[in-house]
């Protein structure tokens, strides 16, 4: 039994070993057909490598184009309703504007205006199919640090909403002035140490005062325009100073219902209150000194014809008599100064007068004279 255990067993494995041959043999054979498969293969993607490129070229322009995008697509259609269901379409500047503040704005005009943050490419897209000619300046003054604004509100009302969410901030080195920057005279919170020649640096006279330093009198360290250096930016710092104030500044408007487009777009609600007030009341004293009536005059010109009524009716006939003489007698009084004036201009020239003629007769008695005395020699 063994035996032929054994004999079966040298049997499988001759017939394993025959089997591996054939598979090897059909492999060789099939990596023939391969290897000229191959070479034929690199003929034909020698030929194909200019189609694979023009392809990939083309797939490029339709991808600018926004094609196989639908996710951009959806932005510009999402913007473009936007827009045509809106009042205003404006333009902000958020240069410089820290992320922090810029979202504390979004929030706080919220119930006013949408914040849009877009690429430039969606944007100019998107202004393009809105499908008006007049909205087209816009895409001049897209930027890197543009937004949009879309509001339901005027233009100039949204501006004004807008310079009332500026955040004061401090200055920094390369900057310019928006205005002239004054250092007031005062205690500050600095104690004496390098601070003392930091302060000179930049004109400030210093004195000690209870251990802090305190600046002696007021002075302007930068004016208007200029560049602020770092170790001014380091004492404005220091001192507590902020100078400048960030937030969305307009920079061009569109009204969606006019179709027109507005620039320059600058809102100081206080300046502008403190204008009205002042011209208010110019207005008021000019009306009631030219004795117009309206609603503001009535009062105060009523006011005064009623004193002086109750002023007219107070005097008593005597008083009033008394009054008259007394303008009678300034009369009288003015032309009394008057008559002596005229009088002695009258003997003035009287006086002239007799000068001429006793001129001639002097003359003649000189003439007579030497006849005399001729007459008496004869």
């Amino acid at each position: 039994m063994v035996e032929e255990k054994k004999e079966e067993t040298v049997i499988e494995e001759k017939e394993e070993i025959s089997s591996e041959k054939k598979v090897s043999s059909e492999a060789s054979a099939e990596g023939e057909v391969s290897s000229e498969a191959s070479a034929e293969g690199e003929v034909s993607s020698e030929a194909s490598a200019e189609e694979e490129a023009e392809a990939h070229k083309q797939e490029a322009i339709e991808k600018s184009h926004g094609r196989h995008h639908p996710v951009k697509e959806k932005a510009v259609n999402k913007l473009v309703d936007d827009m045509q269901h809106a009042k205003t379409v404006m333009m902000v500047n958020i240069k410089g504007l820290p992320s922090k503040q810029f979202q504390d704005i979004k929030k706080s005009i919220r119930e006013h205006a949408h914040i849009l943050v877009a690429k430039k490419n969606i944007l100019g897209r998107s202004i393009e199919k809105f499908g008006k000619e007049s909205i087209k300046p816009l895409k001049e003054n897209i930027s890197e640090n543009c937004a949009l604004a879309i509001s339901d509100m005027e233009g100039y009302e949204l501006a004004g909403i807008l310079s009332q969410k500026k955040t004061p901030v401090f200055a920094k080195a390369g900057q310019e002035a928006p205005e002239d920057i004054e250092v007031k005279a005062g205690p500050t919170d600095l104690v004496p140490g390098p601070a003392i020649s930091e302060l000179g640096a930049v004109g400030l006279q210093v004195a000690v005062v209870d251990g802090k330093l305190s600046i002696k009198e007021s002075k302007t360290i930068v004016t208007k325009g200029q560049t602020i250096n770092e170790g001014t930016a380091s004492i404005l710092q220091k001192l507590n100073i902020m100078p400048f104030s960030v937030g969305l500044e307009p920079v061009v408007v569109y009204d969606v219902e006019e179709e027109k487009i507005y620039t320059e777009i600058k809102i100081d609600s206080e300046e502008a209150a403190a204008n009205l007030s002042d011209a208010s009341a110019k207005a008021l004293g000019f009306a009631q000194k030219i004795v117009y009536f309206c609603k503001e005059t009535i009062g105060y010109l009523l006011a005064k014809a009623n004193a002086e009524g109750d002023k007219l009716g107070s005097l008593s006939p005597k008083e009033e008599a008394k009054e008259e003489k007394a303008e009678e007698k300034k009369e009288e009084t003015e032309t009394k100064e008057e008559a002596p004036a005229e009088e002695a201009k009258e003997d003035g020239e009287a006086k002239e007068e007799k000068a001429e003629e006793a001129k001639p007769a002097e003359d003649k008695k000189e003439e007579v004279q030497p006849e005399i005395k001729s007459e008496e020699e004869k």
